[in-house]
């Protein structure tokens, strides 16, 4: 979280509220749909600056997809956390994972590295996704 104190703009409050009413992971191209849907007027340069701004400020939590593409969701958590994603409906529980954390400062230290950061989601299929797919393979 930065120090550096922002003026907070109705925009910026307008993007994080959309935000917090998502349940996963969004990319900012259809949180914008989602909010102009609604009556936002809002553009979708300011949702992606707005979300770059929550995210640099620990208010938002960042997903890289398989394709690059960056998905945001509000961060629940003030704690360092990881993920547990579900590729089919995007649940998405915050878990945290010392021997994680021990493993990679481990590697850094290793490596000469310090001041290390790390970003880990594991994903897979939610309880819920794994029965409705068994239900069909039925």
């Amino acid at each position: 979280m930065t120090d550096v104190k922002r003026r907070n703009t109705w925009q910026q409050t307008a993007v994080r509220e959309a935000l917090e009413r998502e349940h996963g992971f969004i990319n900012a191209q259809a949180l914008h749909l989602r909010m102009a849907n609604a009556g936002s007027t809002v553009s979708v340069a300011t949702v992606y600056r707005a979300l770059s701004r929550m995210a640099e400020d620990g208010e938002a939590d960042v997903h890289i997809d398989t394709d690059g593409q960056q998905l945001f969701r509000a961060c629940g958590s003030e704690a360092h956390h990881h993920h547990l994603i579900c590729r089919r409906c995007g649940a998405t529980v915050e878990i945290s994972a010392p021997p994680v954390e021990r493993w990679a400062r481990e590697v850094a230290a290793e490596h000469g590295y310090t001041d290390e950061t790390h970003v880990i989601d594991v994903i897979g299929l939610c309880p819920k996704c794994t029965a409705a797919r068994a239900a069909q393979l039925r």
